[in-house]
């Protein structure tokens, strides 16, 4: 049984322990490491951290950054001031995280005053169940483990061409078709290839909810992903009237962009998208609803009449290299926008939607490298930074690759992920447009929750401190080898497979 490492405030924290002294913390191994660590004179405090006797905590707005906490240790007690509950949650798994895999234990803190407030207010880290799909309690395990590292979102991918993974209630097939396939390819082996028979799953709404309550607790948002109009095989399957051919179409059982998407000239298809948005959003609370928006080929939409009709009803024209079928994808990805704002909802998009006119108030998520958010940036829009070339965590994670689990190629290192700085090559003006960064995990070639823990572990914790260090916090990648051996302890104490790689370079 895997423990639960999530500490729910003060009443499960801190208190005068045993006499008997069991280890000592050391606040300096914390990952992500804190802003400012101010050792004292004088005793420090024992506690244990299951019992809340001898901590006390408070929201103070003399804390202006609302994840912002200090925590001052004396010879009376702790204290912890947030600027709101999530500050005062960060202050607590800092403590946990010095005590390291004896926080079950009487510990000694040391008489010090720490303070720490985040870069980022988007800290996220993405999980793909389309491809293979997850057990809802290790969906819950991941988020445990984005609380661990402060972070405080999960991008859920939740549609795609290989499976519909959320129950809909109002389009049925989308569950009782889409979310299965007949086939799936495993991976392949030079030329060789293996398959597994039917295969799928959802989540019911009722799921959903107590998984977004769940990640609540944790001050995690989960933004949920409907990838549109490409990456709708899934959906065609159930519904083939919304594609451009009729179909006859199947949830894929491989990986890839395939040419079938949905038909943007059938007035049933945006019908069918603010119905799905719609039922979605009584879902998910999130402020943010990600649109997708990536990998859409063009070639049906060329050939077919109701298309070339919407485009000339529409007025949609080249204009600056962008082809008028770009500006079909455009003009979709703003009638979603507008639906949604009206709901006071706001929508992110994969960098693919600045292929044309850009939906006015969109995020843009920049994965082919940092030129889509670079360039995003430049025009006012804000971006989230998650580039295939720092943060895609299912690369593999070292150069030797023999003995490691199949992945679908690439190396991203630990080390590469810490020496990340999503603000290069922009001004001032522009940085203040990047709200985050986030890591994902894409699961063609994951399958199971041990080898999805291995391909993040310990990369999630060089990503925190990306997300969570000030940017004029010089890099020593030797320093942060020390944090993130100690963070290997907890991930052992806490059962979590995870990969030992950090000295590749």
């Amino acid at each position: 049984m895997r423990k639960n490492f999530y500490i729910l405030g003060a009443a499960a924290m801190l208190a005068v322990g045993a006499h008997a002294q069991q280890a000592k913390a050391d606040y300096e191994l914390v990952v992500p490491l804190p802003a400012s660590i101010e050792l004292t004179d004088g005793v420090g405090f024992l506690v244990n951290l299951n019992d809340p006797v001898g901590v006390t905590e408070h929201v103070t707005s003399a804390i202006p950054n609302p994840e912002g906490y200090r925590i001052t240790v004396d010879a009376d007690g702790i204290l912890i001031e947030g600027g709101s509950e999530a500050g005062l949650f960060y202050g607590h798994q800092t403590l946990r995280k010095a005590a390291g895999a004896n926080a079950d234990q009487t510990v000694e803190f040391p008489a010090a005053v720490i303070t720490d407030e985040p870069r980022f207010g988007y800290r996220g880290m993405h999980l793909d169940v389309c491809r293979h799909f997850f057990p809802i309690e290790f969906v819950k395990t991941y988020i445990d483990m984005l609380a661990l590292h402060n972070m405080n979102v999960l991008h859920f991918h939740i549609t795609d061409d290989q499976g519909w993974r959320w129950e809909s209630k109002k389009y049925p097939l989308l569950n009782e078709v889409g979310s299965w396939r007949d086939r799936t390819v495993k991976g392949r082996a030079g030329s060789g290839q293996y398959e597994y028979g039917r295969y799928g799953g959802y989540y019911t709404q009722e799921e959903l909810r107590d998984l977004v309550q769940y990640a609540a607790e944790r001050h995690i948002t989960i933004i949920p992903e409907v990838d549109m109009p490409g990456h709708m095989l899934a959906a065609l399957a159930a519904y083939p009237e919304l594609g451009c051919t009729g179909g006859p179409y199947e949830v894929c059982p491989d990986w890839g962009v395939f040419e079938d998407v949905l038909c943007l000239g059938n007035d049933e298809t945006m019908d069918f998208l603010y119905g799905v948005f719609g039922e979605l959003i009584e879902i998910f609370p999130s402020t943010y609803i990600h649109v997708g928006g990536d990998e859409c080929p063009r070639d049906r939409w060329k050939a077919c009449p109701k298309c070339q009709a919407r485009i000339q009803a529409e007025g949609l024209t080249a204009s600056d290299g962008h082809t008028p079928e770009d500006m079909l994808q455009s003009w979709c990805t703003a009638q979603v926008e507008k639906f949604l704002n009206a709901q006071g909802r706001q929508i992110i998009g994969w960098d693919e939607i600045l292929n044309g006119e850009v939906a006015p108030g969109a995020t843009v998520m920049s994965w082919r490298g940092t030129e889509g958010g670079i360039k995003a940036a430049g025009v006012g829009h804000d971006v989230i930074m998650t580039p295939n070339s720092y943060c895609y965590f299912d690369y593999y994670q070292t150069a030797d690759t023999e003995g490691e689990p199949l992945s679908i190629g690439g190396c991203i290192t630990v080390e590469k992920v810490y020496s990340f700085d999503p603000t290069v090559g922009l001004n001032a003006d522009e940085a203040k447009h990047i709200r985050g960064v986030q890591a994902n995990l894409w699961t063609e070639y994951i399958h199971t929750p041990e080898h999805a823990e291995y391909m993040v572990l310990p990369r999630m914790a060089a990503l925190s401190e990306v997300q969570w260090q000030a940017a004029d916090r010089p890099k020593d990648y030797d320093a942060f080898k020390r944090r993130a051996a100690h963070m290997m302890q907890i991930y052992d104490k806490l059962g979590l497979n995870y990969a030992k790689h950090l000295n590749q370079h």
